[in-house]
């Protein structure tokens, strides 16, 4: 029988604190984490996991939904970010160890919340570590067969970038062309990928009917970066600031170059689409923005974790939010939006000025991406061993996720295994379908943690917090917008229909705002009972819309996620973690 008190046990902070000082509970004697991460390093870790796909590809897609006012998105997208990041910079300086949102967990909420966020976090890392691998390897790649040296040009074989279902699939659809020619003109935005897929399936070495087919660019990247995070944090810690600083120099440059092809017509309408168009882009602007929470889980190895995670935080998304910002203006004042539908925005508008600029330009973007991508996939994995270890500590997984190396200082078991994790299915694999799913588990994460300090306004826990989320009462306020969100939603929506033109499935194509409203509700007459402070609850609520926003899909992929987390948990970390705190006491 399953125990409620068990369930939501919860960790204090002198259980935290007593666990530190006895070795992190460290079945293998391998002692502490090195202490070398500073303010500086923290911020541009943050900017090394925030700028990355977003900002070279899906920027143009929304800036096309919506025209030059899609910086009124990032500027939203980034005040919701703002609300998250001060409840998790409060958090990190109350709970000054790894584990990020998971450790945040089970301080608010207890054991089972805490395996569940614990679960989507690994899946968040997993997931979008395999992305970002297979997505550098395009660009690598790109980068590598644009370089001419001579009469030499340099290649990478496409069966060795490209995976073995895309090549598959690329052969079968070229066939279908041939048979159907009404399907050319069907996939005519795809038929450049189709060709190369199809070409890596043709040319590819083969036994048999078995095709040698791989992304080794993704796998070798992985590689690099598993080893440079195992040998240690001072190695992990130079790479990445390199790299930021490389990565932001090529922006700034590529910001200034722009500038001078400007054209404010462009700019002109402002909103093309309406609101409706700027929200169609949420998804890939917020995708744009994950990244700052990941930081907090390398607390252990920051000098001073209270001080230093706060402001790194708050300076890393600052920063990223100028970037987007200024990037949008210069993409949509070059071209028109109707132009940025495309997957490489950035190369598109200065191939449109048709100057001898053009290939130079468009060949520094591509290093920027390449090193870009680089340095998002080292932040990643960096967390995600991190939260391993902190779970292992619990009891919810097995000890050795928890090894220390003895010469590293680094979680070397763990770190190895998300290696292997990531570089596999990026070697063999296309999961860059599943790429929402990142979104919808940062998102379920910063829920979690706005509604944990939520949760602990009163508690005695907040008074050993260095920084504390300054305290504005929402007991009226919250009210007051849940009623004037219903006066609009009534004007420009509900208002305008009548008996006769309600649409029959108008019930389930809103259920999601149905859903967001009963939210906001429940949330309104909290508020206004316990007197909820209004930044983490205005960050509860931009994070559950964004979530509401996040497509059906992906929901139902959560959710199957989370139910064989549960099977997990259930057989193995619910009766371990009981055992593992009695011997602690």
């Amino acid at each position: 029988m399953f125990m409620k008190h068990d369930l939501f046990r919860k960790k204090t902070l002198e259980d935290i604190n007593r666990d530190v000082a006895a070795g992190l509970a460290d079945e293998h004697g391998t002692g502490k984490m090195h202490k070398v991460l500073t303010t500086r390093d923290l911020t541009l870790m943050g900017i090394a996991a925030i700028v990355g796909a977003g900002i070279f590809s899906t920027i143009g897609k929304a800036s096309f939904d919506g025209g030059p006012g899609i910086i009124l998105l990032f500027l939203f997208v980034s005040v919701a970010c703002g609300f998250s990041a001060i409840c998790y910079a409060e958090f990190a300086s109350m709970v000054p160890v790894s584990g990020s949102a998971y450790t945040y967990s089970y301080v608010a909420f207890g054991e089972i919340i805490a395996w569940i966020i614990g679960w989507d976090l690994l899946m968040e890392y997993a997931i979008g570590n395999i992305a970002v691998a297979i997505s550098w390897s395009d660009y690598f790649t790109s980068l590598i067969n644009s370089i001419h040296i001579g009469s030499f040009r340099l290649h990478i074989p496409e069966y060795l970038a490209t995976d073995y279902w895309t090549a598959k699939n690329g052969a079968i659809n070229t066939k279908l062309i041939h048979v159907i020619p009404w399907m050319a003109d069907k996939w005519v935005e795809s038929k450049a990928a189709i060709d190369t897929a199809n070409t890596a399936w043709m040319n590819a070495p083969a036994i048999g009917s078995f095709r040698f087919i791989c992304n080794l660019p993704a796998f070798l990247i992985t590689f690099i970066i598993t080893w440079i995070i195992y040998i240690g944090i001072k190695e992990s810690r130079k790479t990445t600031n390199v790299m930021v600083i490389l990565k932001l120099a090529i922006i700034i440059l590529v910001i200034i170059a722009g500038a001078f092809y400007v054209h404010p017509i462009n700019w002109h309408p402002f909103l093309p689409n309406g609101i409706k168009g700027v929200l169609a882009g949420t998804s890939a602007v917020f995708f744009s923005y994950i990244g700052f929470d990941a930081i907090s889980t390398t607390a252990e190895e920051c000098k001073d974790p209270q001080r230093d995670l706060p402001k790194a935080m708050f300076n890393s998304l600052i920063i990223c939010t100028i970037i987007y910002v200024v990037i949008a203006l210069v993409l949509t004042g070059m071209v028109s939006y109707k132009e940025l539908n495309i997957g490489d925005p950035m190369s598109y508008v200065f191939t449109a000025m048709h100057n001898k600029y053009a290939e130079w330009i468009s060949g520094i973007i591509a290093i920027s991406a390449v090193i870009a991508m680089a340095s998002v996939l080292l932040v990643y994995q960096l967390g995600q061993p991190r939260i391993w270890m902190s779970m292992s500590r619990d009891g919810l997984l097995p000890p050795i996720f928890a090894k220390i190396h003895p010469k590293y200082k680094t979680p070397s078991f763990s770190t190895i295994l998300t290696g292997i994790l990531v570089g596999i299915p990026a070697l063999f694999m296309n999961l860059t379908v599943v790429v929402d799913l990142t979104s919808v588990g940062t998102l379920f994460a910063f829920v979690l943690v706005c509604g944990g300090i939520l949760k602990l306004q009163n508690s005695s826990h907040r008074l050993q917090s260095k920084f504390k989320t300054p305290y504005v009462n929402g007991k009226f306020i919250i009210p007051a917008m849940f009623v004037l969100s219903l006066v609009l939603v009534w004007k420009f929506g509900l208002g305008k229909l009548s008996i006769t033109n309600i649409p029959s499935n108008l019930l389930m194509e809103n259920m999601h705002y149905i859903l967001f409203g009963i939210v906001f509700l429940i949330t309104s007459i909290l508020a206004y009972k316990n007197s909820y402070s209004l930044i983490p609850a205005l960050g509860f609520l931009c994070c559950t819309y964004l979530l509401c926003e996040s497509g059906t899909t992906n929901w139902l992929r959560f959710i199957i996620w989370l139910f064989v987390g549960l099977a997990l948990y259930f057989v193995y970390g619910y009766w371990n973690s009981k055992l593992t705190a009695k011997n602690k006491k």
